[in-house]
């Protein structure tokens, strides 16, 4: 059952990823802007990150197996209606198609595995698995790609999704067990709509700001909406006995902190992956195969630290990966500053390699932090939202970065690009900071302490102001 799991959040992972290497194709065959590359990526983790706590919810009043195979079914219809899109606009949209059923994978995934694995250290290995294997196939992404798109074409990148996810869900409905949540959690379509809108709103106003102007009416009503839906969306769920989002889990700070170490450790990535892509194939003008090979030491060094993270998290706790990711997070950035049109390769591979180490201690001790001092009954939820996290990061990675670097591109983008884009990697390496000093602050003793204060808080008497939609 764990590697059921772990193929089919191999695919989700590796798609949102594997794009960024095939953007300059897309851009040349579908004569899209950067604007609508930008899209192409956030389109997907936008929606990920939208539907992901409510594919949790569907899983335990439908049951959990069927979720997942329907999961399964849209994610591979949505990567075989991409491969044969005409335009950007359509490219777009089924790329949103594609993450509705990916939506339905992660937080199934998490449950199925949080149920299965009773005993907390079996647990916590697998968990360590489980997210090795998810930023192993973000790392993985750009290589695969840059191999598929240089061999076939951009439109293979979303025909391997189809195999795999039907091998997936045949595997799933021989060797998974149907099983439902004895009492189901109440759908709260309110809350889903204003968590929309927030992440919609934002990285809209983001992404187009540049382009539309910052002072635009449309621009100002977008972060307007999105402010009046965060402030909302807090009060509104506050209010209900089973919510969407549950307003005390923030109270633990090992929760809290886990969640803004996934947003800012992945925007570190989803930033450094389009600029990087941006670099290598425009400003530099290797192929889409010669720059998937030049990331290789990020993806090899990712996929050599993911299981050790895991390891260490299950045997000492998350401290010592976070504290690494931190470090080689923003020290990579910090190199990366010094990018030129003419950077040498040697340097290039050592700031690849810094990065891979960085973000492949990462990903594992996030999701063990989240659910850290949480009942188990609670542990689903609480890894969606890291989950959740995690694309929310990605969305707004591309989006700032990407906006702030194109924005300060001077003259032909070829001779421009280089020196605009240290601005983003003092961005990201802003973010590894972040990554390392709540790496410090949620693991000592006052955070577990606020962790089980929340469990406590949540094990009493659910109050009975009940909010119907």
């Amino acid at each position: 059952m764990l590697a059921i799991c772990c193929l089919s959040l191999f695919i989700v992972g590796l798609d949102s990823t594997i794009v960024n290497l095939a953007l300059p194709s897309i851009q040349a065959d579908l004569h899209a802007s950067v604007q609508s590359l930008q899209w192409v990526i956030d389109a997907y983790t936008l929606v990920l990150a939208s539907l992901l706590m409510l594919a949790g919810s569907m899983g335990d009043r439908f049951g959990r197996r069927r979720t997942f195979q329907t999961g399964l079914a849209l994610f591979s219809a949505g990567s075989l209606l991409c491969s044969v899109a005409p335009n950007a606009t359509t490219l777009i949209v089924f790329r949103m198609v594609q993450a509705v059923g990916g939506s339905m994978l992660n937080p199934v995934a998490m449950s199925i595995i949080t149920n299965t694995f009773t005993e907390s250290k079996e647990r916590a290995r697998a968990i360590g698995v489980w997210g090795g294997v998810v930023g192993l196939s973000m790392a993985l992404g750009p290589v695969v790609g840059g191999a598929l798109v240089g061999s076939a074409g951009w439109r293979s990148i979303f025909w391997i999704n189809v195999p795999v996810g039907v091998a997936a869900a045949v595997l799933a409905a021989i060797f998974v067990p149907e099983s439902k949540a004895a009492r189901a959690r109440r759908v709260d379509p309110v809350g889903q709509l204003l968590v929309i809108v927030l992440l919609v709103g934002v990285t809209y106003g983001i992404i187009e700001g540049g382009r539309a102007g910052w002072g635009s009416p449309a621009i100002v009503a977008c972060f307007a909406a999105s402010i009046v839906a965060l402030i909302s969306l807090v009060a509104y769920e506050r209010r209900r006995v089973e919510p969407l989002l549950d307003m005390r889990f923030f109270s633990s700070v090992p929760f809290s902190g886990a969640t803004v170490i996934a947003i800012s450790g992945f925007a570190a990535l989803a930033g450094f992956l389009f600029l990087n892509t941006l670099y290598l194939q425009e400003a530099r003008g290797f192929t889409a195969l010669h720059a998937g090979l030049l990331t290789l030491p990020m993806a090899g060094m990712t996929a050599l630290f993911a299981p050790i993270s895991g390891r260490i998290v299950a045997s000492r706790g998350p401290r010592l990966p976070l504290l690494v990711a931190g470090v080689g997070i923003t020290a990579s950035g910090l190199m990366l500053t010094q990018l030129t049109a003419t950077t040498s390769i040697w340097w290039l591979f050592a700031c690849y390699v810094v990065f891979g180490i960085g973000f492949g201690a990462l990903n594992s001790p996030i999701t063990n932090t989240a659910v850290s001092g949480m009942p188990r009954s609670q542990a689903g939820v609480a890894a969606a939202v890291a989950s959740t996290s995690r694309q929310i990061g990605s969305s707004l990675g591309v989006a700032v970065l990407g906006a702030v670097v194109t924005s300060h591109v001077v003259g032909s983008f070829k001779t421009g690009f280089p020196e605009a884009s240290h601005l983003g990697w003092w961005i990201m390496a802003g973010c590894g900071v972040i990554v390392f000093a709540l790496g410090l602050l949620t693991t000592g003793r006052w955070a577990r302490e606020t962790a089980e204060a929340a469990t406590a808080g949540m094990s009493a008497e659910p109050p009975k102001v009940v909010v119907t939609a």
